[in-house]
């Protein structure tokens, strides 16, 4: 049986990739808008290194955490 803890675990993983989805397409538009304008590809270039970093950090955190099966 799973107790209410571990269902708050898995509920707060669940957010974690649901963000991480957001990421994902986020930096895909990102870079969709840096093929169309120049001034776009300069003016997006930190936010898409800082996205990409973070992903990396979340993609870290849900490969070492557990997931309670119930």
């Amino acid at each position: 049986m799973i107790t209410q803890g571990e269902k708050n675990h898995n509920k707060h993983l669940d957010l974690l990739q649901e963000y991480k989805i957001h990421l994902v397409k986020n930096i895909e538009g990102l870079e969709k808008l840096d093929q169309q304008s120049e001034f776009a590809k300069k003016w997006n270039e930190t936010t898409i290194k800082e996205r990409k970093q973070e992903l990396l950090v979340i993609d870290k955190i849900l490969k070492n955490l557990i997931r309670f099966q119930g």
